[in-house]
């Protein structure tokens, strides 16, 4: 896993947290936190600071996957703008991340290994996103939704009928966007 995900999980909890408890955390996992943006860790190195976040708040581990989604879209927004500001909503953005924003990515951070999406708009205002991906991080995928959401304004209900978790092939996780002033 590339550095960027340490790094970007590391400003969530600090922001959220304070550094004392990204220090915690680290000893908890008996990890020493140094990592590069550009630099590849084992993704087991993110499941022990998940572990351990979610020992530290009493809350499962998705739940822990999911605000670190959710918290890391403002760190993106700032860091790669260009990737935000041709959309006024989440589902468009959404619907290039195969396209645009991943091949982006693998340019910025060589080696990334990024999940593989399939969209589909069944009805106004609903995204259904089929998601794969070797690391089984469908929590992070709906964070960084509901993040997205939050960037543009909107309100998104997700949910997954289908998850690699549960031993399906793929997670199918629907999403329906509305207004923020519609919630």
């Amino acid at each position: 896993m590339k550095g960027i995900i340490f790094n970007l999980v590391e400003e969530v909890v600090t922001d959220r947290y304070g550094e004392d408890t990204w220090d915690l955390l680290l000893d908890a996992a008996g990890l020493d936190g140094s990592y590069t943006s550009l630099g590849s860790y084992p993704d087991e190195e993110l499941f022990r600071l998940v572990a351990a976040a979610s020992a530290a708040l009493g809350v499962p581990a998705d739940d822990v996957v999911r605000q670190l989604g959710e918290g890391a879209i403002p760190l993106l927004v700032e860091r790669f703008p260009a990737f935000f500001e041709n959309f006024t909503s989440a589902q468009g953005f959404l619907l290039t991340l195969n396209d645009i924003i991943h091949p982006e990515v693998r340019k910025l951070y060589p080696g990334a290994e990024v999940p593989d999406f399939d969209f589909d708009t069944p009805e106004d205002g609903v995204l259904l996103i089929g998601y794969r991906s070797q690391r089984r991080l469908c929590a992070l995928a709906e964070g960084f939704i509901l993040g997205a959401a939050s960037h543009y304004g909107e309100h998104v209900e997700v949910s997954q009928s289908r998850c690699l978790l549960r031993g399906d092939d793929q997670c199918l996780i629907r999403c329906a966007f509305r207004a923020a002033d519609a919630a």
